[in-house]
């Protein structure tokens, strides 16, 4: 497991080259704290905004349609899905209660339509329609 990335995956550097194309500057794996609990690492970080972009892997993240739980050692691996899918929903409500808008998208979802989406929400915030 020591070759598999938490940060800087491709699909990530994908989403992270296309949103700086169009012109948004962001912060990169930020440490958000919200609360007395452990700070939450943002993907992609609008700060002034409160935007914070998840982009999470199908494995790793138990994606309906592309995720498998590996079949030697399921014992290990079903809780620990079940925990990385809890730990996700834990960090989205930390972050909306503390006023962030949170967007996660899956490692599968097109790219450019991430980016188009991720710009008209910042564009909407800045425009303080949200």
């Amino acid at each position: 497991m020591v070759a598999n990335r938490g940060k800087n995956t491709t699909p990530e550097l994908r989403l992270r080259s296309l949103l700086h194309r169009a012109g948004l500057r962001y912060r990169v794996h930020l440490p958000v704290r919200v609360d007395a609990h452990r700070p939450i690492s943002v993907d992609v970080a609008f700060p002034r905004l409160k935007l914070a972009v998840f982009v999470d892997g199908c494995f790793w993240h138990g994606c309906r349609e592309h995720g498998t739980v590996p079949v030697a050692n399921g014992s290990y691996w079903g809780p620990k899905f079940t925990r990385n899918v809890e730990r996700d929903h834990e960090a989205t409500a930390r972050l909306e209660q503390a006023g962030w808008m949170v967007r996660r998208y899956w490692e599968h979802d097109d790219p450019r339509a991430v980016v188009a989406l991720v710009v008209d929400t910042v564009a909407r915030l800045r425009n303080g329609e949200e």
